[in-house]
């Protein structure tokens, strides 16, 4: 009974143009062969997975092929299938992990004064090379910098801070990078496709992610997959084998928050719990949904038509503020640091969703209803265009119809602002209140309020302080001086001059200052602040 081949080693690259990624390695060694500029010693490093060992055996056949030294190999003459095989007497491959002592290193050195038996040259491969010891290390240095000329050495690290500067210094080095996403997910493609193994585009893209760069990885995955699915590369499949976390669920959750659904996320989080779906993997792709969320609403051609989620992330795009897709991304990353230190997983997880929750502006609770606002007689109203009549000092400004006491003072307490929106807000005065549209003159003192998030912020909240849309616009020019602000510091400096008078007046420390002679410090001298003062509706 004949057995199947792992694909990791039925598909190894056999040349330089069958490798995927390392573009810059390839580049720099084949220039080298063709111009027959070669180093006696090379280091690879890199993570693993990423074509160390894969790029050191190429460049053995490339060094030893019959044809001669050539930056593609012939395949077909005896050297290279017998590399390939693993059998060549002059390819000399050392596992540094497992000969970490300073007697195989001295073994191998001596071995390597004889000349090659077959080959042109010979090639010692040391995998991970920072295992040696410090003495093993010490023992090759001399002939790492002068070997023989029919000596190549290869060696291959993936923890380069490990190895002494002495070797550093003394090898070509180059530095293999981990494998895009899309790379690996191409590279799987043409392998099923030669398989014959159908698959859809979202397991391979699903696979790709998991292996987190590494081709090996990507290859052993596919394996395990195609094993798990029977035969076929379903995305549910590979869903359930790899424990990934179902996007719906995480729409789900987004879509609560902006409902303001404590029960519902709560409900969400038990069914994810009662899979024992990875809390963890379910706040690291939350972040990777917020960050195309944000990709959408600042460069919406990062984003293409092609991934399954892109209807929905358009969609949370246009409801979402960006600073509040900023937060929960930050609340994300947080959360999941966090994870260790909770209690246990499920509760690092909710405390991250009702932290979240917790920020979530009071604008997009979708189930929350609209204040009511009294119907608005337009006769009263100045119409848009007409140049504001000077205003007395205690008179209204711009009335809303039969609701004359709603001024646009009193419009920006009960509006839901905070931050520098609410600051932009009492800054501003209202040149026209009517129905449909609202002109705010801000002072030139104040015009760097005047950014576009802050104005939408606002617009928001009359948006559903009305209950419908309102033209809001804003203007920098001269103000009367009746600007929210404006009223709340005479009201707080007309508070100030009364809480004075009344302790100047007080007989007790009328008689203090007459018996010791004592004297008033008046910038200690506070107003008592009653709950009903503040403009904060909290």
């Amino acid at each position: 009974m004949s057995q199947t081949q792992v694909l990791a080693r039925k598909w190894r690259p056999r040349n330089f143009t069958e490798l995927t990624g390392q573009e810059h390695v390839v580049r720099a060694l084949t220039n080298a062969l063709e111009q027959n500029r070669l180093h006696h010693a090379y280091l690879l490093t890199g993570t693993r997975g990423v074509g160390k060992t894969t790029i050191a055996r190429i460049l053995a056949k490339s060094l030893n092929c019959e044809i001669g030294i050539t930056a593609a190999p012939c395949g077909t003459c005896p050297t290279c299938m017998q590399i390939d095989s693993g059998s060549f007497i002059d390819l000399i491959e050392l596992d540094a992990a497992s000969n970490t002592q300073v007697d195989s290193m001295r073994e191998l050195l001596e071995n390597a004064l004889y000349a090659p038996t077959c080959g042109r040259y010979k090639i010692y491969i040391i995998d991970e090379v920072h295992m040696l010891s410090k003495s093993a290390f010490n023992a090759m240095l001399k002939t790492l910098e002068e070997p023989p000329t029919h000596v190549k050495f290869i060696l291959a690290t993936t923890d380069q801070q490990k190895i002494p500067i002495t070797v550093l210094s003394r090898c070509l080095q180059f530095n293999l990078k981990q494998i895009p996403q899309p790379q690996i997910t191409d590279h799987l493609k043409k392998i099923l496709a030669q398989e014959k193994i159908p698959c859809d585009i979202l397991s391979l893209q699903l696979v790709a992610r998991a292996a987190q760069g590494s081709m090996r990885d990507a290859l052993s995955l596919l394996d395990q997959a195609i094993a798990f699915g029977a035969g076929k590369m379903e995305e549910a499949s590979v869903r359930d084998m790899l424990g990934i976390i179902d996007h719906s669920y995480l729409f789900d959750l987004l879509d609560a928050l902006i409902q303001k659904n404590g029960l519902k996320l709560l409900s969400l989080a038990d069914e994810m719990d009662a899979q024992c779906l990875s809390f963890d993997c379910a706040l690291q792709d939350l972040a990777v949904i917020l960050h195309r969320i944000a990709l959408a609403q600042a460069v919406p051609q990062a984003i293409g038509e092609d991934i399954p989620e892109y209807v929905r992330i358009s969609a949370l795009a246009k409801i979402l503020m960006p600073d509040d897709i900023q937060l929960f991304y930050q609340i994300a990353l947080h959360g999941r640091g966090d994870l260790s230190l909770a209690p246990d997983e499920y509760a690092g997880f909710t405390m991250t969703l009702l932290r979240m929750l917790t920020f979530m502006p009071e604008g997009f609770a979708a189930n929350q209803q609209p204040p009511q606002v009294p119907p608005i007689n337009t006769q009263h109203l100045v119409k848009a265009g007409h140049k504001p009549q000077p205003i007395p000092e205690h008179t209204p400004q711009h009335v809303l119809a039969d609701n004359p006491d709603l001024t646009w003072p009193q419009l920006t307490q009960r509006l839901k602002l905070a931050g520098m929106a609410k600051m932009l807000a009492q800054h501003s005065e209202a040149k026209i209140l009517s129905a449909d549209k609202i002109e705010l003159c801000v002072p030139e003192a104040h015009k760097h309020l005047l950014e576009k998030k802050y104005q939408d912020k606002i617009q928001s909240a009359l948006n559903t302080f009305f209950g419908k849309p309102i033209a809001l616009d804003f203007f920098v020019g001269s103000i009367t001086g009746l600007t929210p602000a404006a009223i709340q510091q005479r009201a707080e400096e007309k508070k100030q001059a009364e809480a004075i008078a009344a302790i100047e007046k007080d007989p007790i420390v009328q008689e203090l200052i007459e018996q010791f002679d004592a004297k008033l410090i008046i910038p200690s001298i506070k107003p008592i602040q009653n709950k009903g003062d503040s403009n904060d509706e909290r």
